[in-house]
């Protein structure tokens, strides 16, 4: 009988001995380049970009989608934004090296009240929130709690409204007693790893993801039991979430820009982003053809231009997006994959310490 037992508990052992050491070494891989901040009886991690004496916009704070970290965004703007505005890319609570804090943080009611916070122990009257995809129930939710510190909101491919269909089956077994331990701390790692190149693939589809992606943003991050866990619960309350909220959002004052691409396959824009331009008054929605679910990647240009005309500068953004459809649509002419994000890879980083877990709403 002792035989018996250990013969099934050995595998498991050994799984929950890979995912524990592959854990360490996906944080070795991408170390915290924030600072933690205690918010109030926990703490949030940000990477904050100071105001330079130039700036010509706004403070801006970034929040990333789920099964994501602050790296997708910084990765994304930074260095074009550099010098122009004081920023914060937060990791949201429970993600990348945010504490979770509170069960009140598992819906993007208490996220965004606590990155209100972070803004407060950071010096940050108003900014222009965005928000991409997971991260735009959160910038709709601040634009309601928040609309003191709402200079703008402009959201990237959001997830806002009620879809029909539910979520992947592995948010509801990561979240399910016991079971779930289980589930994160033998199953993920090696799950997610072998989901790394069709799921990075699939959410940058239609359009090539960059060569380096993986590499610069740390998705492996979320595989992490604890993180995983939360990814999970943040994904299984938010459709309850959006059926109560989404009817407030006509209460909405803040200038609002929406960026979506009409191909994209993980968040449907006639629901999420059509909905919003339809919700909130005097609000702008661009589509960019041919982009699917990362126009923060594929249209930079196209939202930094909607920064700036919330910022009060005359743009015309849908004549920018048409700008930008030629470019990309020459661009895939000639290459399959977009080129590097950086000149090189960062020194230190293991590219075989990355994996993936893909949010789909659709």
């Amino acid at each position: 009988m002792l035989a018996e037992v250990s013969a099934l508990l050995a595998p498991l052992a050994a799984a929950i001995g890979y995912s524990s050491y592959k854990a360490r070494r996906f944080e070795q891989a991408y170390p915290n380049i924030g600072e933690l901040t205690d918010i109030g009886g926990y703490r949030m991690n940000a990477v904050h970009i100071r105001r330079p004496e130039q700036a010509d916009l706004p403070p801006l704070v970034f929040i990333h989608g789920a099964s994501g970290n602050l790296l997708d965004q910084l990765v994304a703007f930074r260095t074009a934004l550099e010098g122009r505005a004081e920023m914060l890319f937060v990791d949201r609570p429970g993600h990348g090296y945010s504490e979770r804090g509170g069960p009140e943080n598992a819906v993007p009611s208490g996220q965004a009240d606590a990155i209100a916070r972070l803004m407060e122990a950071r010096g940050i009257e108003r900014a222009i929130i965005v928000g991409h995809s997971f991260g735009g129930a959160i910038t709709a939710t601040f634009g309601l709690r928040h609309p003191e510190k709402t200079a703008g909101l402009l959201f990237l491919a959001p997830a806002t409204h009620p879809w029909p269909g539910g979520i992947d089956w592995y948010y509801h077994v990561a979240t399910a007693p016991v079971v779930g331990w289980l589930f994160n701390h033998a199953i993920v790692v090696p799950l997610g790893l072998s989901r790394l190149e069709r799921g990075t693939l699939n959410v940058f589809r239609p359009n090539p993801r960059p060569l380096d992606y993986i590499e610069r943003t740390g998705p492996s991050l979320v595989l992490r039991p604890r993180t995983f866990r939360n990814n999970a619960t943040d994904f299984k309350r938010l459709l309850a979430y959006l059926k109560e909220q989404s009817p407030l959002y006509s209460q909405i004052t803040a200038p609002t820009v929406i960026i979506t691409g009409d191909s994209d396959e993980i968040v449907w824009e006639h629901l999420h982003s059509r909905g919003l331009a339809r919700d909130i008054a005097g609000s702008e929605l661009i589509t960019v053809r041919g982009v699917g679910h990362k126009p923060d990647y594929l249209a930079t240009d196209v939202a930094i231009a909607a920064m700036e005309k919330i910022a009060g500068k005359p743009r015309d953004l849908q004549a920018i997006a048409r700008k930008a459809e030629e470019r990309l649509a020459a661009a895939s002419a000639d290459r399959t994959t977009l080129p590097s994000l950086e000149p090189r890879a960062p020194p230190g980083r293991d590219p075989s310490a990355a994996g993936n877990s893909i949010e789909r709403l659709a």
